[in-house]
């Protein structure tokens, strides 16, 4: 938390956070963009180093539990709610103190979480594992069927999951959305994305793991679909803000349910004694795979013409192609479905076939890593190309 502190620290004494005027030159000793990069960088490295630490401890203690899944959910609906009332404060405070205000805090608040550390309770004098033998039971981890084969589908399913990136464009340019009613959108969608994770811990935590994963992947390609139907100019009497609240919001709640099935099968797959590193490991599948799926949303945006230029010209035709293919894209997922166990239960069978696969562990480590190498590089080469 000091390192994530410390960056913002820097950002706010080394540069001018103030916004331009309408229409106005930028204001002298704003941050340049790999200034701006780093600091979010090295914030974000203080962050995830304090997140493997905090999901160390409920991966250890929710393999304690009887009834598998109840701490985490409890620990990320606190989470995701925390997520809820942060995105309606900071675009209070972005809209009438301006972007410094919001460094500030992202300055204050880690410093405000040290002093409860030294509270936390730890047990001394226990013998820790080699960072080699951790990489070695890691290595035995992901070489079981128990392992590949359902992360796999994590990773697969999770790359499928292409963005239309060319959407807000179309919502502000076409729909004439304001930045205000954008923000509302977001802000909603994290409420949604809440509500969705409570639903699951109420609702279908017993349910297969399998038809969550199927009905919410249909009903999200069926709120995809009516991306079309707003281009169509059919809402069916409802603004375009309204049509679109609908839409985007759903997305996020459909994404709420999915988000715990996955974490609780990490847990499950975690050895004794390496269960911050295999969680963390497990974890960054599911988020490269994210990234990696980012950046090629991104390479989509080439083939066919989606441009402002074009959706204010009233070419609509890019843009329905690109809806189109990334709904078939989502949806196609379900094709790998059988890779996932149905249940916990399933997934304990699974773990006592004790055959190895040093060729599929090693696949899906380079695959892995390849993803993670790859969303870095084109991270970096679209900061200093935006410098230029």
């Amino acid at each position: 938390w000091f390192i994530a502190s410390a960056s913002m620290f820097i950002l706010l004494v080394g540069s001018n956070l103030e916004l331009p005027t309408k229409d106005g030159p930028r204001p002298e000793g704003a941050p340049s963009v790999v200034f701006l990069s780093l600091t979010i960088i090295f914030f974000g490295i203080g962050f995830w180093f304090a997140d493997v630490m905090g999901d160390s401890i409920v991966a250890e203690k929710a393999k304690l539990e009887k009834e598998k899944g109840q701490l985490q959910s409890m620990c990320y609906a606190c989470r995701f709610f925390g997520l809820m009332i942060s995105a309606p404060l900071s675009t209070y405070l972005y809209s009438t103190l301006g972007p410094g205000s919001i460094v500030q805090l992202m300055f204050i608040l880690p410093l405000a979480i040290l002093p409860p550390l030294w509270y936390l309770s730890e047990v001394n004098n226990v013998t820790i594992k080699s960072t080699r033998e951790q990489c070695n039971d890691i290595w035995k981890t992901v070489c079981s069927r128990a392992v590949w084969q359902p992360m796999s589908f994590v990773y697969i399913y999770g790359v499928l999951q292409f963005s239309n990136g060319a959407w807000k464009n179309y919502q502000r340019e076409i729909l004439g959305l304001t930045p205000t009613q954008l923000n509302i959108l977001l802000n909603v969608a994290y409420v949604l994305l809440y509500l969705g994770v409570m639903a699951y811990k109420y609702y279908f935590m017993h349910w297969s793991w399998r038809t969550i994963y199927i009905l919410t992947t249909l009903l999200g390609g069926v709120f995809s679909i009516l991306q079309v139907l707003l281009i169509f100019g059919i809402t069916f009497g409802l603004s375009n803000f309204w049509f679109s609240l609908g839409d985007d919001a759903m997305a996020e709640f459909i994404q709420g349910i999915q988000f715990l099935p996955t974490t609780i099968m990490m847990v499950h797959l975690c050895p004794d004694g390496s269960e911050g590193a295999s969680y963390a490991m497990f974890t960054t599948v599911n988020n490269s795979a994210m990234h990696l799926s980012s950046a090629i949303s991104i390479k989509l945006l080439g083939i066919w013409d989606v441009t402002i230029g074009a959706l204010r010209k009233g070419d609509s035709t890019g843009i329905l192609n690109l809806t189109l293919l990334t709904t078939a894209l989502q949806v196609s997922g379900l094709f790998f479905i059988g890779m996932l166990p149905r249940t916990k239960d399933d997934l304990v069978k699974l773990n006592s076939d004790k055959s190895k696969s040093s060729i599929g562990g090693g696949v899906f480590l380079f695959v892995i890593f390849a993803s993670i190498i790859y969303s870095i590089a084109i991270s970096v080469i679209s900061i200093l190309k935006t410098e230029e």
